[in-house]
């Protein structure tokens, strides 16, 4: 047995001892579910288990996100290992919480799992003192793009700047000392697969709106109200017009929910608020989507009269998922399950869905693969985890093994990496795109 081959059995063992030890903890956070930035008792309890494994870290990053380190035997690259924290709104799931709704409807709490595998895996002294480098260990907050006006209100409270967790540890230079990042998301293959990897994500914009008109008697004076709830409804059917003008290759999107929709049945509704995503495949279909959604919530501002203010909020980035790094992943995953058990999609391949890791891998070489595990539909009222091993102990398996491939022999496939990685982005330059996609609008219909 090779080295590192060793290394990695001493990994894989370490982790199998703490087996039931990691999957409690997962069930514990989806017992918990919290919602972005307000992940205290998540936090909490990662907290205490990292120190359970003797590991220092800091808290309360972007509000409620974690760091911490293993330092290697020798100085070289750091890696690091992502999980994230929060859930999501989901009423009717077995395990959401009564107030809020929440839960762990997208495999958020596996991920917790993970994070606390690899850290186990790669704590234990004759593992981490043959690594040249670090590791370090994020536990991030609210990755789920939810409950808009209460960012919105962080962020003119001054107490965020972006107003997703990953965004705002960028902003934080929570990042600065990481060099290459990975994490691996828990879901329902419909490949009959073990782990899907490769092809990229949707990015996307947030729109915080609101629609103002005039309260009135909606039955004995609505003439002299303005409807601010027709002109919501105006803009959503101008914007379901502009559908066919997209192209199937932009993977367009363009959803959202009424938030607010007035204050009695019998008083012409004067405040109306809408939530709303403008998703594509690049930023240049994003921007020409996004012009489209503004001119549509005009439009229904103009046809009766209101006025309404559009708050556009710099969402996420696509995925690019870096070739050597996923390569890396990818032959220990197969060491687990076999090659026929992994599959991975085509560049151009493109999930509707949006992810702030996609922010980070647009600075840095980062990987979001998926593991199964799961089963029922994403952010649904069935989605339940039914194979713990897969949904969580293998993942973190390979990603430990992964991070001994990178780190082990003085770092020498971790420095190929990062040395072949060509990120498009600078940590200011991506800063100042974000910053440029905020903005503020008040258009009033005369």
């Amino acid at each position: 047995m090779s080295d590192i081959a060793q290394l990695k059995a001493f990994a894989q063992a370490a982790i199998d001892r703490r087996r039931d030890w990691i999957v409690s903890v997962a069930k514990t956070v989806a017992s918990n579910p919290e919602l972005g930035f307000r992940e205290v008792a998540t936090a909490s309890l990662v907290s205490d288990k990292l120190a359970e494994l003797g590991i220092a870290h800091e808290k309360g990053i972007a509000l409620t996100g974690l760091k911490g380190y293993l330092d290697g035997g020798s100085k070289g690259p750091t890696v690091g290992i992502i999980g994230e924290m929060d859930s999501l709104r989901v009423p009717g799931h077995p395990d959401a919480d009564p107030d809020s709704g929440a839960a762990h409807a997208c495999g958020h709490h596996c991920q917790i799992g993970m994070l606390l595998g690899v850290a186990t895996a790669l704590s234990q002294p004759e593992v981490l003192g043959a690594l040249s480098g670090r590791i370090a260990l994020m536990g991030l907050p609210a990755e789920e793009f939810t409950d808009v006006e209460y960012r919105w209100r962080l962020h003119q409270e001054g107490r965020l700047g972006l107003m997703g967790g990953k965004q705002e540890f960028i902003r934080l230079g929570t990042f600065d000392d990481v060099d290459m990042a990975m994490m691996v998301h828990t879901a329902a293959s419909p490949f009959k697969t073990k782990f899907t990897a490769g092809g990229s994500s949707n990015g996307h914009l947030v729109k915080h709106v609101t629609f103002l008109g005039k309260a009135a008697h909606a039955g004995g004076s609505s003439h002299r109200g303005i409807n601010a709830l027709q002109a919501a409804l105006i803009a959503l059917n101008a914007l379901n017009a502009q559908r066919e003008t997209f192209r199937e290759w932009d993977t367009i999107r363009l959803h959202g929910i009424i938030t607010e929709g007035g204050d009695a049945a019998n008083a012409t509704p004067a405040q109306v608020r809408y939530e709303g995503r403008v998703r594509g495949a690049s930023l240049a279909a994003i921007d020409d989507a996004n012009r489209k959604m503004d001119r549509s919530l005009r439009a229904g501002a103009l046809a009766l009269g209101a006025k309404v203010e559009i708050v556009t909020i710099p969402g996420y980035l696509p995925v690019l998922n870096d070739a050597g790094l996923l390569g890396v992943f990818r032959q220990n995953a197969e060491a687990l399950v076999g090659r026929d058990a992994f599959k991975v999609h085509p560049e151009e391949r493109v999930k509707g869905g949006s992810t702030d890791m996609g922010d980070l891998s647009q600075i840095m070489p980062a990987i979001h693969p998926y593991t199964g595990g799961a089963s029922g539909m994403g952010h649904g009222v069935d989605y339940i985890i039914v194979d713990y091993e897969q949904a969580i102990i293998r993942p973190a398996k390979a990603m430990a093994m992964a991070v001994i491939d990178l780190l082990a022999d003085g770092a020498a496939q971790g420095r190929e990496v990062i040395a072949k990685s060509n990120p498009p982005m600078t940590k200011d330059q991506y800063l100042s795109l974000q910053n440029s996609r905020l903005t503020e609008e008040s258009y009033v219909g005369e």
